[in-house]
């Protein structure tokens, strides 16, 4: 499929996607209090609570190095555009 055929769309669902990052952050941590919340009414247990927590946070956490990889994957693919060769990067200076 060449750069023509390519549907125009594409480039706004990827930019919606870069601006859910910090929802899709929000959501994990809510979604993993709600799990510690709903094992602490059905077990009784009050440190389940914290472990819905944890997993709220490390679901986060995860959206962010997968956000990152992302991001790392399309700077490595702009890196060999012959565009860009004469620009350097902040690891090239002499400081």
């Amino acid at each position: 499929m060449s750069e023509d055929e390519k549907p125009k769309v594409k480039k706004v669902i990827e930019g919606a996607s870069e601006l859910s990052l910090g929802i899709s952050i929000v959501v994990a941590i809510v979604i993993g209090v709600g799990l510690g919340i709903g094992m602490k009414k059905l077990f009784g247990y009050d440190w389940l609570l914290w472990l819905g927590v944890f997993w709220g946070v490390a679901a986060a956490v995860l959206n962010v190095y997968k956000a990152y990889k992302r991001q790392m994957k399309s700077f490595e693919e702009l890196k060999k555009d012959p565009k860009y060769k004469n620009y350097r990067s902040f690891d090239d200076e002499d400081a």
